[in-house]
């Protein structure tokens, strides 16, 4: 078993949006245009709950932040000047530390993404969705399809050269052409990763109760498979389920998260995942913090501190949570490194890895667990069958 500590993150959540999205199961809260935000008792909320967490972190470098939402963008730079400087006072950084921040096109002021990358962030995530204004529409967002570009343009002046498009696929109504035409749009700016995923219908959303009519299975195949011809064609290559990124443009954050590396989270309903050497290997154990924005702000006074709730992550528990991560990306893990994580022999897994290959849901690669084009589109079935041990 693994008994060496991995890389750790940092993940930071600011839960409040303009308007919440029919489709979104994040932790996010609607406050409307111009609300005021409690940025100050939010930022002092934001370093006690790092400085409650930093026993956690003993003698550990941050590789990434990476700051999520809601929508991050509603905050003033001036926030992650202050947020960012904290941080380095208080822990060691990799001296190319990539720190990421989403953005809506929807919140932006002229003039405020020069603010951020002052500020420290050096990586943005555009959350375009769609550059037509319709499609935008059906999806409650507060943007256009020309405030979309304009973003990205201003982003390009405010001297960020590792931009990530956030594109969505399998809209309601959504043809294979007009599919295209927003994957072409976003290729003009030559971003340097693509975030592109089928629409999905999640559990405790507006779509979810109310679903809107998608489109046929067999626009959906084509969508993906002409789209993703389409993406490397033009120099993005697939890493993962719904990642494509130039060379050396991977995120690091996301591939730290899907190489069960640890992180901590600070933020309200922020997660957190933390190992610690034990006596058969590492003990893991996920944490999370008060979910409303102002429950987690009174939580400042509260003895109990941030945390909501743990739970640790048991041996039988750990094939999935491993491969639920770690077979989303295109290159698989080797055997190895199951093993190393999961305790798991291939001998012990044997049935399964055949009858998983059978299915054409594995790469015919002993060595290896990599799920095949349909494994990575079956993902789910795949990891049923080889997340438990036989019998």
């Amino acid at each position: 078993m693994i008994d060496h500590l991995p890389p750790l993150a940092l993940y930071v959540h600011v839960p409040w949006c303009v308007r919440k999205c029919p489709y979104c199961d994040f932790n996010s809260h609607g406050v409307g245009r111009g609300a005021e935000l409690p940025e100050e008792e939010y930022l002092a909320a934001l370093i006690d709950d790092l400085d409650a967490d930093l026993p956690l972190a003993a003698g550990r470098e941050i590789v990434s932040v990476f700051i999520g939402g809601g929508t991050p963008s509603l905050m003033a730079p001036s926030f992650y000047r202050r947020l960012l400087e904290a941080l380095k006072a208080r822990l060691p950084l990799a001296p190319d530390i990539e720190i990421t921040l989403e953005a809506n096109p929807g919140t932006l002021e002229r003039g405020r993404f020069a603010g951020y990358r002052e500020a420290g962030i050096n990586r943005l995530s555009l959350g375009v969705q769609s550059f037509q204004d319709d499609q935008l529409a059906v999806l409650g967002r507060i943007h256009g399809g020309a405030d979309a570009e304009a973003a990205i343009m201003e982003a390009r002046h405010a001297g960020f050269d590792n931009l990530n498009i956030d594109l969505m696929h399998g809209l309601p109504g959504q043809t294979v052409e007009l599919a295209l035409a927003d994957l072409d749009r976003a290729l003009a700016f030559s971003p340097e990763h693509i975030s592109w995923y089928q629409l999905t219908l999640e559990p405790n959303t507006e779509f979810h109760s109310r679903p809107p009519t998608l489109p046929e299975e067999e626009v959906l195949w084509d969508i993906q498979d002409i789209g993703h011809d389409r993406l490397e064609a033009a120099g993005l290559e697939r890493y993962e389920i719904s990642a494509y990124a130039r060379p050396g443009q991977r995120a690091r954050h996301n591939l730290n998260y899907w190489r069960f590396g640890d992180y901590l989270g600070i933020g309200a309903g922020a997660h957190g995942k933390l190992s610690a050497r034990g006596g058969d290997g590492l003990a893991i154990e996920r944490r999370w913090k008060a979910r409303q924005p102002e429950a987690y702000l009174r939580r400042r006074r509260d003895p109990r501190g941030f945390v909501a709730g743990r739970a640790p992550v048991d041996a039988d528990e750990l094939p999935l949570e491993f491969a639920m991560n770690a077979l989303r990306l295109v290159d698989g893990v080797s055997m190895a490194t199951w093993r190393a994580h999961t305790g798991y022999t291939p001998a012990v897994m044997s049935s399964r890895l055949v009858e998983a290959r059978e299915k054409g849901l594995l790469v015919e690669d002993a060595g290896k667990l990599q799920a095949s084009p349909r494994g990575l589109l079956f993902l789910n079935e795949l990891l049923a069958l080889i997340s438990e041990a036989d019998a």
